[in-house]
């Protein structure tokens, strides 16, 4: 009787179906995902719905869908803008994506691309797919009913103002040129929130001749209440529903980069949001690819130079960790990776994407499982 005791508990746990206990464990995902061959457009981002085994990629004029082996599920085609990066909201089922259309040299490469004239206006969005709504391959962005876009005011508006730098006049305040990465996540010191948020960040060109560009500026949507806006996406008449401001607005200082933040991911597992971008070419900055913004820590009052002003903002810290530069006191990592896909999975792993080209010329893929490590000379490490 007493062997049979203790014999009792392992045979229940084996009992139990074996979905329920090792399904959704970040640990059992496949430790790589190939895209597929996607044409002439470079990827921009990943996201994972672990729940129903399912994968989204961006490459710029579209959104694809494929299972944990990389084979297609459907796609959402004919976007003539520029289709960003993503994150998956697993308690609606929706992808949340950046989607935006300009006339500066990414909207002028874009177009010439595609082999299409360019759209009637600047307009800057979120784009909000159902993602059970795609179920085959080359779904019209427009015909179907399986997204609608948000437009942001804020964006636009700083896109299209202009601004003295000394005695000169420029475009795009803070050096705005859209938007790209964007993360769901509670508030900026409260990791613990029950309640995510949407976070948008800027994609702010690489002047070296400007002095208001070294900063990120990330912009806080409350999406609650987003189904008044949502709009049927028609890019011959771009629709101007959206939130009249965003409920915060912040400045992170990382020195400059190439477009920003190209991809914005929050981490659950450490509290944190992550940011990879390109290199900056400012010398007297480190010019750091990955920056990790402390989650723990609450936005503070801070003076930031801009249209030959003083003016003072909400700012987010960078975390005390990875390499510090000593003149500036930036703090970030070196990584390859991460600027085309940087999705959290839980228990501090991640899938990174390494994007390249076929041996046909066409654009791909593949999402590798690593693990953070926060190492000031290997961030992330290959899980296998």
């Amino acid at each position: 009787m007493k062997n049979l005791s203790l014999l009792l508990p392992l045979f229940l746990l084996l009992s139990l179906p074996m979905c329920q206990v090792h399904k959704n464990s970040p640990a059992n995902l496949p430790g790589s995902i190939f895209s597929g061959k996607q044409g002439k457009l470079h990827v921009q981002s990943s996201a994972v719905d672990q729940e129903n085994e399912v994968v989204y990629f961006s490459f710029t004029d579209k959104l694809i869908k494929t299972d944990l082996n990389g084979n297609l599920i459907g796609s959402v085609t004919g976007f003539v803008g520029h289709l960003g990066d993503m994150d998956f909201d697993p308690e609606s089922g929706k992808i949340y994506a950046s989607l935006e259309f300009k006339d500066d040299a990414i909207g002028k490469g874009i177009t010439k691309t595609l082999g299409v004239e360019r759209v009637s206006k600047d307009g800057f969005y979120i784009a909000i797919f159902d993602g059970s709504r795609i179920t085959e391959p080359d779904m019209d962005a427009e015909k179907e009913d399986l997204l609608k876009t948000v437009y942001l005011k804020e964006v636009v508006e700083d896109y299209q103002a202009s601004v003295k730098m000394g005695d000169k006049e420029m475009k795009h305040r803070y050096a705005c040129s859209g938007i790209d990465g964007l993360a769901l996540a509670p508030s900026m010191g409260n990791p613990n929130e029950g309640k995510k948020y949407l976070y948008v960040a800027y994609g702010v060109y690489g002047d070296t001749t400007r002095y208001d560009n070294d900063n990120q500026v990330i912009l806080k949507y409350d999406i609650q209440n987003w189904e008044q806006y949502g709009g049927v996406l028609s890019q011959n008449n771009l629709h101007e529903s959206g939130p009249e401001k965003p409920m915060g607005k912040y400045f992170v200082r990382t020195g400059n980069t190439r477009y920003g933040i190209q991809n914005l991911a929050y981490d659950s597992h450490t509290g944190n949001l992550f940011a990879a971008v390109y290199r900056g070419a400012k010398s007297q900055f480190p010019n750091f690819s990955l920056f990790v913004i402390d989650g723990h820590k609450e936005p503070v009052m801070s003076e930031i130079q801009s249209d030959n002003k003083t003016i003072e903002v909400k700012t987010l810290s960078l975390l005390d960790a990875g390499l510090r530069d000593e003149a500036t006191g930036i703090r970030g990592w070196n990584f390859k990776w991460g600027a085309t896909g940087l999705e959290p999975l839980g228990d501090g792993l991640f899938y990174i994407s390494h994007n390249g080209k076929s041996d046909d010329g066409q654009q791909i893929s593949t999402l590798y499982k690593y693990r953070w490590t926060g190492d000031e000379n290997e961030a992330f490490v290959r899980t296998e």
